[in-house]
């Protein structure tokens, strides 16, 4: 008798030993929470993050350990939106500015500045302590404002700095991911309760799933102390998470369920789904780890981040399912399908029958090459407006006006140009040559007072270390940071920094900010993408040859992939390019597609897609293996997995989607183009494209082997595997 696969052998000692199982899964998961907390997070540092000559400007500052101090502005202007009465002004900034002084909070207030047009009237504020938690220790700050606002008539007070906007966007964008969060998950087990039909059936993915998730965070934050983690981490693992989580349990849980159900004894059944669901589970959680392991030779700090994250709650997701599920599956019994919902229950399909599938794989099977060329027409013609994405980085003007402090910013920068778009200027060089650093920093900045790409309402400041070998001068420009305009002042500055210094020996200079990052980091992605997506589809293609023993298979697999994600790049670029969704997703079209967003999109879409393909390809070679045709086992495979995919597919758009609804853009665009690149998977490649492939190669798609001819029926294989006759169970 053959030894029993890894899978089965780990399920069957859950389901005889369920509560030692499930008390080890919680121990697990608590242990994982537990040193995760007591570790703390190693969040990313401007030194790691940064590419290009912008990382290098940060380095250089960063090597400076310039003190740095929270900054507010407070903003005094005219609500008729014309210029203030300067006496009224001038009255509301002293009243205002003794107030503050009177603050714990505060270090030191500036004197009033007026903008050069005077239209409004500019407070400096200093706060205390670090920068790190201003957005907790400003409200006294903001509540100064709002009491001169209210004692001063037909002014508009408001501060935009490092606390007050960190705060203004932290409350409107944390309200965003709670609500998403809080619909996310009933909308989850609604979803399953609706494919289960009972509560507990549909609980048990969720419970999984948010286990899964716990552990993970966990263990990123241990991680974090040899790869430091990003502050997006923490949504990535909870999407991923979900996503995979419930695709596993569910994968496992219906396959149990319809072994039961053909008249398999409880363990039995839970023997066969672990060595076929669970074998399925261990491929499709491999395929996403080696998708997502392929963003770490993107050679950024970020991507590295979200990649640590991803492998370790997938890897979770794989282990709940192989060992703590078969345990709840076993402790439940019978109970899984209780309390059954009773409108619900009777939707659910008792014999794995189903007419709606075999109607809608009618065309591909009966003609294939007519179905294939249709399909695969219309996903190419979703494709073509990607031929034209543009790349960006998000900004500010990404954000929506409806936030006050959004707006606050932009009445600041229309005063105040050199508070916006700003490039920062680092040098390094021997202590001894600090003078001549100035010097020639002076010379630089007399050199942009000529030039209108720059702004001119104040004169820049340079910093200096305290150990005089460092020098950084931040460099406004009225322009957005994704302007033209920004882009040319960017490149003069970077042709003249290195001329005006050429004369001092030792020296190091590189021009960084927020325009210099977004340019460096778009052009490292699109020189790092052809090694992240060489190696994605090498690895896929080595893994889902040798697990299905076929070129073929895993040529197909591949191609398919491809088609989807450039169906959904095309989606993404004809949505987020053009204003015809501006009002239907409320956002305002950039013209472009976050730069970090395509790559993100295909490794996760390459993962998560070949989950499905792994499922819907197993259960097609599976009735192969056992006898039936080529036609017949594409339509048996498909028939008794379609289900499980579209519910899964259900589920993952659903969570989606609701991201799609969030107030940042690159949140936005990455809810939307997971959505229907999902959504397109599950509906065109996996009922009308992969069928009609399938059925159109024939044998050949077991290339460059055969499939063994089948030796056993149904019934006598449940005799080889657990090695006395089918029973049936209990329903």
């Amino acid at each position: 008798m053959r030894k029993k696969p890894a899978t089965v052998r780990i399920a069957r000692w859950s389901a005889t030993h369920p509560w030692s199982a499930i008390g080890l899964w919680a121990a697990f998961v608590a242990l994982c929470l537990f040193l995760g907390g007591a570790a703390g997070t190693q969040k990313i540092s401007d030194e790691e993050s940064g590419v290009g000559e912008s990382g290098r400007a940060g380095r250089i500052t960063a090597s400076g350990h310039f003190t740095e101090k929270p900054e507010e502005n407070v903003l005094i202007t005219a609500v008729s939106g014309g210029k203030p009465d300067p006496a009224l002004a001038e009255a509301a900034a002293r009243e205002l500015g003794n107030r503050m002084r009177a603050l714990a909070e505060v270090e030191r207030v500036g004197a009033p500045v007026p903008a050069p047009d005077g239209t409004a009237l500019l407070l400096p504020v200093t706060m205390r302590g670090d920068t790190e938690n201003a957005d907790r220790r400003v409200q006294p700050l903001l509540d100064a404002s709002a009491a001169v606002e209210r004692s001063h008539e037909g002014l508009r007070i408001e501060q935009v700095g490092t606390g007050s906007t960190a705060k203004g966007l932290t409350e409107t964008l944390g309200e965003d991911f709670e609500k998403a969060e809080l619909i996310s998950l009933p909308l989850t087990l609604l979803i399953l309760l609706v494919v289960f039909g009972a509560i507990i059936a549909a609980g048990v993915p969720v419970l999984l799933a948010l286990s899964s998730v716990g552990a993970a965070i966990g263990l990123s934050a241990l991680a974090s102390h040899v790869l430091p983690e990003t502050s997006a981490v923490g949504n990535v693992i909870l999407l991923m998470g979900m996503a995979v989580g419930v695709d596993y349990s569910l994968f496992y849980l219906k396959r149990e369920r319809e072994e039961r159900r053909k008249g398999a004894r409880h363990l039995d059944a839970l023997d066969i789904a672990a060595e076929t669901s669970g074998h399925t589970v261990v491929v499709s959680g491999t395929t996403v780890i080696v998708a997502m392991a392929g963003l770490y030779l993107a050679q950024e700090a970020t991507f590295a981040s979200l990649a640590t994250g991803s492998i370790i709650v997938v890897a979770v997701a794989v282990l709940a399912s192989l060992t703590v599920l078969p345990a709840l599956l076993a402790a439940l019994g019978p109970w899984v399908d209780r309390p059954r919902v009773p409108f619900l229950w009777r939707l659910t399909p008792r014999s794995g029958e189903s007419r709606l599938w075999p109607a809608l794989l009618k065309p591909a099977l009966a003609r294939p090459a007519l179905t294939l060329v249709v399909s695969v027409g219309a996903l190419l013609l979703l494709a073509v407006p990607a031929l034209d994405m543009k790349l960006k980085q998000p900004g500010s003007d990404d954000l929506s006006r409806d936030i006050a402090v959004v707006r606050a910013m932009d009445r600041l920068t229309a005063a105040f140009p050199s508070k916006g778009t700003s490039h920062q200027v680092a040098v390094r060089a021997p202590a001894a040559e600090s003078a001549r650093v100035k010097a020639a920093l002076n010379t630089l900045l007399a050199r942009t007072e000529r030039n209108d790409l720059f702004a001119h309402d104040q004169r820049p400041a340079i910093r200096e270390s305290a150990d005089h070998r460092v020098h950084t001068v931040s460099v406004g420009t009225p322009y957005p940071p994704r302007s033209e305009e920004a882009g040319r002042s960017l490149e003069l500055l970077r042709a003249w920094t290195p001329a005006a210094l050429r004369a001092v020996p030792g020296v190091e200079s590189a021009v960084g900010g927020k325009v210099a990052q977004g340019v460096d980091f778009t052009g490292h992605l699109e020189r790092r993408m052809p090694y992240v997506v060489g190696f994605v589809l090498l690895l896929t293609l080595v893994t889902m040859a040798l697990i299905f023993r076929s070129l073929a298979v895993a040529l197909s697999a591949i191609a398919l992939n491809l088609l989807s994600a450039a169906a959904s790049f095309g989606v993404l670029a004809a949505v987020f390019q053009h204003t015809w969704a501006e009002d239907l997703l409320d956002f305002h079209s950039s013209g472009a597609v976050v730069s970090w967003l395509p790559l993100f999109l295909f490794v996760v879409l390459f993962g998560l897609s070949m989950d499905y393909h792994v499922f819907v390809v197993s259960r097609i070679r599976e009735a192969a293996l056992n006898g039936a045709d080529v036609k017949d086992a594409v339509r048996e495979g498909i028939t008794r997995s379609a289900g499980v995919v579209t519910s899964a597919a259900v589920v993952m758009v659903g969570v989606f989607a609701i991201f799609g609804t969030l107030s940042m853009v690159e949140f936005k665009q990455l809810g939307v183009g997971l959505a229907a690149a999902i959504l397109l998977d599950a509906v065109i490649i996996r009922i009308f494209v992969l069928p009609a492939l399938m059925t159109a190669l024939g044998t050949a798609n077991w290339w460059p082997g055969t499939l063994p001819r089948a030796r056993h029926t149904r019934h006598t294989r449940h005799r080889a595997v657990h090695g006395r006759p089918a029973e049936r169970g209990t329903p």
